[in-house]
């Protein structure tokens, strides 16, 4: 039988059980209302006062009014039952679309795949969803084994000869590989390819803005996949790096031996970036094209969409430019008993004695996704990965042949791709009012280019197939098309 070691002056009842907590016991050591917010009360304050201000509303002034939200200030709390806050936020959340159900050919940097139980089970063991940052190996050989693993999966599957143990998703680490190489060559000049998503390029420009060393140049956006002899002519002696995606953003395939090539003969690097690590289950990897660094999202393996992050970076290069990589190496070695081990081989950050010597402002990697990634990975198997990268380009073949086939006066603009092709709709037709009128019918039929290219493309739309399609999804998904574009 449970009772309380202290006895209270008043009658003990449920409200005096919360008032006990929420005063009895000073809240900034102890505030169960957020359990994961490290900020209490006083310390909120203590950070207004140092800025000068009186309020949180204050910190926010600067922000037009029409743009707040003030609907959560309704909320009363004190006076709600913990089921009536569950059901008013639960009702909230209802607007909300549910896609999980519904044909969804979303693509466009975040795919939805199926992620096996497996997953889930093993990355919810305590070992490794509380794992820390493997500082002491003695005590972190299962954290470092899974990173190992990791690093060992993504050189394998890029074809180069190493990689570090993660990082935050695949726009920084392209950034980051940016930086990499113009501390490589020692040179300024950075080409940017037009197939790079455009929110990796942004996400470059950001990382890019503020240093000296960088000058990007942007080449138009590569709707038809043509610009690779462009950009074999731009090289020249001044080049840090071309940047490109393979698959591109549109979904073009492109064969870069002579690119890097052009790169190498001026000593200048490739770096490939991409958007859908599985295609590497089908297409011939970066290292293998000769490419110098290798870095993008691996969300399609063992992760999953969850609204955009978090996500997973991966970055991979050679063993000569091993020692400029950001973020952190794991190394196999043998312990005093000759057994083998694993350690902390490499982490030149800014955490670490280098200080401002770092080659990176990376802080940590994304640990846990790392692992679900691996976990997926070795599930699969190198057949299994072949064989669903497969599945998902049949997938894809098929749809694109129906859509071209059943929809008179559409075009497809790929000769080549994975799983993702970009298609023009007939008449001028809008893609951004296309996927919202089959977005009522319950399709999420596409990404509509206009939105991220200030309205140029804005009948073009970029169209993803998964092996979470079916047939009937298909089926669905055309016949829709079809009437709204009549």
């Amino acid at each position: 039988m449970l009772s309380l070691i202290c006895k209270p002056k008043t009658k003990f009842n449920f409200y005096n059980l919360r008032n006990f907590f929420s005063k009895g016991i000073k809240t900034d050591y102890l505030d169960y209302s957020h359990r994961y917010l490290p900020q209490t009360g006083k310390s909120r304050r203590e950070m207004l006062k140092e800025m000068g201000l009186s309020s949180i509303n204050e910190l926010f002034s600067d922000i037009p009014k029409n743009a707040l939200i003030d609907k959560f200030d309704k909320f009363d709390y004190d006076k709600m039952t913990e089921e009536q806050v569950f059901n008013t936020v639960n009702n909230i959340l209802k607007k909300n679309t549910d896609v999980s159900n519904l044909p969804f050919f979303l693509g466009g940097g975040v795919y939805k795949h199926n992620v096996p139980s497996t997953v889930d089970y093993i990355t919810q063991r305590g070992e490794f969803l509380t794992a820390y940052t493997p500082y002491q190996p003695e005590v972190s050989q299962g954290t470092l084994t899974a990173i190992f693993e990791f690093q060992t999966q993504v050189a394998r599957i890029t074809g180069m000869q190493v990689a570090n143990a993660s990082m935050y998703d695949g726009s920084t680490a392209l950034g980051e590989a940016v930086l990499m190489a113009c501390r490589s060559t020692r040179r300024k000049k950075v080409i940017v390819g037009g197939g790079v998503h455009p929110h990796y390029v942004q996400v470059i420009d950001s990382m890019t803005k503020f240093s000296e060393k960088v000058e990007c140049e942007h080449m138009p956006a590569d709707l038809h996949g043509t610009q690779i002899e462009k950009l074999i002519q731009s090289v020249d002696k001044t080049t840090a790096c071309v940047v490109v995606q393979n698959p591109s953003f549109f979904g073009h395939i492109h064969d870069l031996e002579r690119l890097a090539a052009a790169c190498h003969k001026h000593k200048a690097l490739l770096v490939v970036g991409f958007t859908e690590v599985l295609s590497l289950g089908a297409i011939q990897s970066m290292g293998e094209m000769g490419a110098d660094i290798a870095a993008g999202e691996g969300q399609s393996i063992g992760i999953p969409m969850s609204f955009g992050g978090p996500h997973l970076g991966l970055f991979a290069t050679s063993k000569k430019l091993m020692r400029t990589m950001p973020g952190r190496l794991v190394g196999e070695t043998k312990d005093i008993d000759g057994k083998r081990a694993f350690v902390l081989t490499l982490g030149a950050r800014e955490q670490h004695i280098r200080r401002d010597k770092a080659t990176s402002n990376i802080c940590t990697s994304s640990g846990i996704c790392a692992v679900a990634f691996t976990v997926h990975l070795t599930s699969l198997g190198e057949t299994g990965f072949k064989e669903l990268a497969y599945l998902n380009h049949n997938k894809a073949c098929k749809l694109a042949e129906k859509i071209v086939n059943e929809i008179p006066n559409i075009k497809l603009i790929n000769d080549k791709f994975f799983n993702e092709f970009t298609i023009q709709l007939p008449f001028n037709y809008s893609s951004q009012r296309i996927t919202k009128e089959l977005l009522k019918e319950g399709i999420v039929a596409g990404l509509p280019l206009g939105t991220l290219y200030n309205g140029k493309f804005d009948d073009h739309l970029l169209v993803a197939c998964t092996e979470t399609n079916t047939d009937e999804d298909m089926d669905k998904y055309v016949s829709a098309l079809k009437r709204k574009l009549k």
